[in-house]
C-alpha cells in the first residue's frame, strides 16, 4: 500500500475508535504508533512513543497549561465568580432579561481567569442558575444563555486552547491571546444583543431585575476588580514582554492565590481541591497531546497534509470558498468530537493548507476556537450543555439545545464579521 492509502485508513481507524469509547489519548497513540511503524519500520515507530512523550512531559512551553488551569481553579474556589456575577447583576439586572445578560458578564469575567469553557459553564450555572430559577426565568433561555457564555471560556484569554494551537502551529502564544480580547469582548456583546433582542419579542422569557443607582454600581465594582486586574497585569506583561506566558500562568496563578487568602476565602482543603482538580484534567490532556504527537508524525510521513494542501491550492476556485469548506469541517467535527481534541486531530491536516492560502495564521487561530466553541454547544457532544445537565439534573438536554439555538446563530454572525473584519483580530497583536 502506498503512504496515503495507510494514512486514510488510520484517520478512518482514529475516528472509529474514538466513536467506540476508546479514550482519545490512547486511540491517537495507537494509530499513530502502529501507521508510523508500517510505513517506517517498527523500531523507529518505538523510538518515536519514546520520544515524543518525553518531550511532551518535559516541555517547558506546555508548563503554562497547569499553571493557568490551576489559576482558574483557585479563582473558583476563593469565589471569584460569583462575585463577578454580583457586579454584572447590578449594572445589567434592571434590563428585559438582566439576569441572564449578568450571566454572560459574569461569564466574560470568569473567562479571563479560567481558560476552560466547560470550567466556566460550570461555574456559572452553579452560581447563575438557582437565581434564574427563583425569579422564574424561562428555563431554555436561562441554561442557554450559560452554554453560550461559557464558550467564552477558550476565547478570551487566557485560553488553553489557544495555547495548545499556538503549540501545535509553532504560533506565539502572547499574539494569540492579545488576537482573543476584541474578539471576545465583541462575541459578550452580541450574545448581550441576542438577549435583548429574544426579550423585546417575548417579554415572558424573564423579568427585569430591581433598578439599582449609579453609587449602588460605583460599589459594586470591587466584586470585579481583582479579576479585571489579574487580567491587565497578565495581558500588559505579555504585550511589553515583562515575562513569557508560562511566567505569566505563574504570576496569575500566585496573583489569584494571595487575593484568596487576602479575602480569607481559601484555606488549605480549597487549595487541595484545586490542585487536585488541576492534576487530573493536566494528566488527561497531556496524554491527549503526547498522542498527538505520535499521530501527527504519522500523518507527516503518510505526505496526506502535504499532498492534499497542495491540491487544494491548485482547485480554481476562490481562496475563501476553500476556507468556507475548512470552517464547515471544524463546526461539524465539534459536534462529534469535544474541541482541544478535534484539534489536536485535524491542525496538522488543515493548518498547511490555510498557510498555503495565504491566510494569517494568529487570525486562523481565533476563528478556529469560535467554531470550536460552536461544537461545545452542538448536539450530540455538545461538552456545555451535558455540563449544566450534570449541575441541573431536572432539566431536559433538548430544553438547553433548545435554548442554545439563538446563540448558536450569533457565533455564525460573529465569525462573518471577523472574516469581512480580519483587523477585529489583528489589531491588538500588530501593536506589539
Amino acid at each position: 500500500m502506498s503512504e496515503i492509502t495507510v494514512g486514510i485508513i488510520g484517520i478512518i481507524a482514529l475516528l472509529f475508535m474514538i466513536l467506540s469509547g476508546t479514550p482519545i489519548g490512547f486511540s491517537l497513540i495507537m494509530v499513530g504508533l502502529l501507521g508510523f511503524g508500517y510505513i517506517v519500520s517498527p523500531a523507529a515507530a518505538l523510538s518515536l512513543l519514546a520520544k515524543e512523550i518525553f518531550l511532551t512531559l518535559s516541555s517547558y512551553s506546555l508548563a503554562v497549561l497547569p499553571l493557568f488551569f490551576l489559576m482558574g481553579q483557585i479563582a473558583f474556589q476563593a469565589g471569584m465568580s460569583r462575585r463577578l456575577f454580583s457586579t454584572a447583576y447590578t449594572w445589567l439586572g434592571q434590563l428585559p432579561c438582566g439576569l441572564a445578560m449578568a450571566t454572560i458578564g459574569g461569564c466574560a469575567g470568569f473567562s479571563a481567569i479560567s481558560g476552560s469553557s466547560s470550567a466556566t459553564a460550570a461555574t456559572m450555572a452553579t452560581v447563575a442558575l438557582p437565581e434564574m430559577r427563583k425569579h422564574n426565568y424561562d428555563l431554555s433561555l436561562a441554561t442557554g444563555a450559560i452554554a453560550a457564555g461559557g464558550t467564552l471560556g477558550i476565547l478570551i484569554p487566557p485560553s488553553v486552547v489557544l495555547i495548545i494551537y499556538g503549540i501545535q502551529t509553532e504560533q506565539s502564544i502572547g499574539k494569540l491571546f492579545v488576537a482573543g480580547i476584541l474578539p471576545g469582548i465583541l462575541l459578550t456583546l452580541l450574545f448581550v444583543l441576542t438577549i435583548f433582542v429574544l426579550s423585546r419579542f417575548n417579554p415572558d422569557l424573564g423579568p427585569k431585575g430591581p433598578k439599582t443607582t449609579f453609587r449602588e454600581k460605583l460599589r459594586s465594582l470591587p466584586g470585579a476588580l481583582e479579576a479585571f486586574i489579574l487580567f491587565a497585569l497578565i495581558m500588559w506583561g505579555l504585550m511589553d514582554g515583562w515575562f513569557t506566558p508560562t511566567e505569566a500562568g505563574g504570576v496569575g496563578a500566585l496573583g489569584t492565590l494571595l487575593i484568596g487568602l487576602l479575602r480569607r476565602q481559601i484555606g488549605w482543603k480549597a487549595f487541595s481541591a484545586a490542585a487536585m482538580e488541576t492534576t487530573k484534567v493536566v494528566a488527561m490532556l497531556f496524554l491527549i497531546l503526547a498522542g498527538a504527537m505520535v499521530f501527527g508524525k504519522f500523518l507527516a510521513v503518510s505526505r496526506i497534509p502535504t499532498e492534499l494542501a497542495q491540491w487544494v491550492v491548485s482547485l480554481p476556485v476562490p481562496r475563501v470558498v476553500i476556507l468556507a469548506l475548512v470552517l464547515a469541517i471544524y463546526a461539524l467535527g465539534g459536534c462529534i468530537m469535544d474541541a482541544l481534541s478535534f484539534l489536536l486531530v485535524t491542525i496538522s491536516v488543515f493548518f498547511p493548507m490555510i498557510m498555503k492560502l495565504g491566510y494569517d495564521p494568529v487570525w486562523f487561530g481565533v476563528i478556529i476556537v469560535i467554531l470550536l466553541e460552536m461544537g461545545a454547544i452542538t448536539p450530540p457532544v455538545g461538552i456545555n450543555a451535558y455540563v449544566i445537565k450534570g449541575v441541573a439534573s431536572d432539566v431536559e438536554l433538548e430544553v438547553v439545545f433548545k435554548g442554545i439555538l439563538p446563540f448558536f446563530i450569533t457565533m455564525g454572525i460573529c465569525i462573518v464579521i471577523l472574516i469581512i473584519f480580519p483587523q477585529i483580530a489583528l489589531f491588538l497583536p500588530g501593536l506589539r
